[in-house]
């Protein structure tokens, strides 16, 4: 095993793409590290130095002690899983998991009780004789994952590698890899563009945009302090509330007017970001996410002053809790940031006078907020009602820079 280290790591290409700009990360020894971010963010790009398929254009990229920067890609000591299985269909799964030692001339018989050994910790054990076709989609997944277990690297780097599954596998196969990366306790660079992936799996979990780190940390830092609006808008499923606020700073508490509402976030919210006063008077970003927010028929004891009245639009049952969208009367926050999220969720682009967008408020456009309500909310649609807001956890953030002020 061994800790992975950029250093100022650039990469332009020939055609004067930055797709990664002043990478700066260290992913420690035994880590399950994340990177996490839309399409065309550098994520890829990123692994792909690390594993010497691309050449990094400035810095340094370190496995371990040593500076890999002009090393091979077969002499790195890492082992890859890629979307494609790449299994040989005409070797049984034994075969499969074992090829990489059969290319390094280890026996026959070592080669079997290695094959067996990876098999039980990924479970398969009756499946070894198996060929690929025989196998489905999260099997084959397990074999490819064996095939990089086997060589018993120094790191695992890992790209979208349950992109090819359906929804329910997915999440069956994203508890199974941090599982089996946490027995064999394998340094693992893993790519995804799927933030709930990232959350759920990472140790720790680095966003980027643009080929820039925003902010590297665990997913409940990441969730609970994000740096700036992009992580803000990014991390987090259904994403955070993000809509205008006039700051008001009065006789030692904060008020937040929303349009036709206003909230009170308390003198201790105060005593904890004394920075807000600086920015009494402006319109900020204020955040808000959907499971702070509760129908007041269940919160019953929340102050008027941390309410908030919607006119439901539309109420989605989960079973679980309920989903209740609603127009306010604050203008949503948009910047360049959150409308690139948007663009990939999507599926669209954004065209190169809307990418060169300074991070700029864009206002004029209703809010729409959605709560996270108990499923014993009786709220329907079209319903007059109003949602409780749990001010302790209300984010700020300065529309010029983009950045949390709290």
């Amino acid at each position: 095993m061994a800790s992975i280290t950029f250093r100022g790591v650039d990469k332009q290409f020939d055609d004067g793409t930055v797709a990664v700009d002043g990478l700066d990360l260290d992913i420690a020894d035994g880590e399950f590290m994340v990177l996490v971010g839309p399409s065309g963010c550098g994520k890829t790009t990123s692994l792909r130095m690390v594993a010497g398929l691309e050449d990094p254009t400035d810095g340094e990229i370190s496995i371990g002690d040593r500076v890999v920067n002009n090393v091979a890609t077969r002499n790195r000591d890492i082992a890859m899983v890629f979307q494609s299985y790449a299994l040989y269909p005409h070797m049984t799964v034994a075969d499969n998991i074992a090829f990489g030692l059969r290319m390094h001339g280890v026996a026959k018989a070592e080669r079997r009780r290695r094959a067996i050994e990876v098999a039980e910790i990924l479970e398969i054990p009756d499946l070894v004789e198996r060929k690929p076709k025989q196998l489905s989609g999260g099997q084959r997944q397990r074999v490819a994952m064996g095939r990089a277990i086997i060589r018993q690297p120094k790191a695992f780097l890992m790209d979208e590698p349950l992109s090819n599954l359906d929804a329910k596998l997915r999440v069956q196969m994203r508890a199974e890899i941090a599982r089996i990366q946490r027995r064999v306790n394998t340094t693992t660079l893993y790519v995804t563009h799927d933030q709930t992936e990232a959350m759920t799996m990472g140790d720790r979990v680095a966003v980027m945009r643009r080929g820039v780190l925003q902010q590297v940390d665990t997913p409940k830092q990441l969730y609970d302090s994000p740096r700036n609006l992009f992580v803000a808008g990014f991390i987090g499923s259904p994403a955070m509330n993000l809509i205008e606020a006039v700051v008001k700073v009065v006789d030692g508490d904060v008020e937040l007017q929303l349009g036709l509402d206003s909230i009170r976030l308390g003198g201790e919210f105060l005593a904890r970001h004394p920075e807000v006063v600086a920015f009494d008077g402006a319109t900020v970003a204020c955040g808000i996410r959907p499971e702070d927010l509760e129908d007041v028929a269940i919160d019953t004891e929340t102050p008027h002053h941390r309410r908030i009245s919607v006119e439901v639009e539309l109420v989605e049952e989960l079973g679980s809790d309920v989903m209740v969208h609603a127009p306010v009367s604050a203008n949503r926050v948009m910047t360049d940031e959150l409308r690139e999220i948007q663009a990939d969720a999507t599926g669209t682009s954004l065209d190169g006078a809307e990418q060169a967008t300074s991070a700029i408020h864009l206002g004029g456009n209703r809010g729409v907020i959605v709560a996270r309500c108990s499923a014993r909310s009786m709220i329907t649609d079209g319903d007059r009602v109003e949602l409780s807001v749990d001010t302790t956890r209300t984010h700020l953030f300065d529309l010029t820079t983009g950045l949390a002020i709290t």
